[in-house]
């Protein structure tokens, strides 16, 4: 089964990014042949950003990516815009992609109105891109969290269309979410996902947080109304922290409910907090000694790039070849 799945550099990375996709990633090593993970460089500059944040973010992000657990022996890990054939494939899919569909993504319409200076065309193709992201290596699954289910859905039609047109070239994939934690939400606006962008700063627990500043956000979490430590959608604050604590102790949340049951909401945020610090504190103490080393870093990149190139560049004369772009294959 070939699995794959990108990553934005920008932004910190947060409690939700780590369980909803980074989590996943470490997992689907064993079961990816191959495992393909990407830093989507080349989708972080459809909004407003920084030239020399993105490269910093993005040794950020692969360090990261490895003190969680990432082998780059074990999978391929790559930076996007080291492998041309995917901005190559986007503009082919874009021949098959309808307007009306991208007009109609959520991501595209909350994000255009967040921008002060432009909405770029890069907005609105964003999912073509994701889409040629994934159809370049022929994947059978890609892990992701909640929040991307529309561009997958997406991602299919766009697969089921060109094969439909031009022949069964490309694989439609299937999307994997975790069952608990895929959605993790705000602390202080439990309606709303965690978030580096539209969240608040002290709703939002960083991967790389000290222990003291996880402890004070939980402590400070907002909780619901009545005293019982159970899941309901008339709780969702609590209903959160359940996932969070099921998560980080690698148990059930019907167990943390048997086990807290009759507690106080004071006592579980902070018990929330003790598994939440021992849960990210070996990725933060690998963390520093990997990002240290940024000519490692992009080595790493390079070789994971040339592995990369070699599957998608094959789908990629495939693609060409079905739809009479460029010269006969031989």
């Amino acid at each position: 089964m070939v699995i794959f799945s990108g990553i934005q550099p920008t932004g910190t990375k947060h409690l939700g990014n780590y369980i909803g996709a980074i989590t996943q990633y470490v997992a689907a090593q064993e079961r990816g042949n191959p495992a393909i993970f990407c830093i989507v460089d080349l989708h972080a500059i459809t909004v407003e950003y920084d030239p020399q944040q993105l490269r910093e973010k993005t040794y950020d992000t692969a360090a990261l990516l490895i003190a969680a657990g990432l082998d780059p022996e074990g999978c391929i890990l790559f930076r996007q815009s080291d492998v041309h054939e995917h901005t190559e494939l986007c503009w082919l899919l874009v021949a098959v992609t309808a307007v009306g569909e991208l007009n109609r993504m959520h991501q595209f319409r909350d994000k255009s109105v967040q921008q002060r200076q432009l909405v770029s065309a890069g907005l609105l193709l964003y999912p073509v891109l994701q889409a040629a992201d994934v159809l370049a290596y022929q994947a059978d699954e890609v892990p992701v969290g909640e929040d991307q289910r529309e561009h997958l859905e997406l991602m299919r039609d766009i697969a089921e269309r060109f094969n439909g047109r031009f022949g069964p070239v490309l694989t439609v994939p299937k999307q994997r979410i975790p069952d608990v934690g895929a959605r993790v939400r705000d602390l202080q606006e439990p309606e709303r996902k965690m978030s580096t962008t539209g969240g608040t700063e002290q709703g939002t627990v960083y991967v790389l947080d000290e222990p003291a500043a996880i402890s004070r956000k939980f402590k400070r979490a907002v909780t619901d109304s009545g005293t019982d430590i159970v899941r309901r959608d008339d709780k969702p604050g609590i209903t959160n922290l359940i996932e969070v604590m099921a998560v980080a102790r690698g148990i059930t949340p019907d167990a943390v409910e048997a086990e807290y049951a009759g507690g106080r909401y004071g006592d579980f945020k902070k018990a929330t907090a003790e598994a939440v610090v021992d849960y990210l504190e070996p990725v933060r103490e690998r963390y520093t000694d990997l990002r240290a080393d940024e000519s490692a870093l992009e080595a790493m990149l390079q070789a994971g790039a040339a592995k990369a190139r070699v599957i998608a560049s094959a789908t990629l004369a495939d693609v060409c070849d079905a739809m009479g772009v460029g010269p006969r294959s031989s």
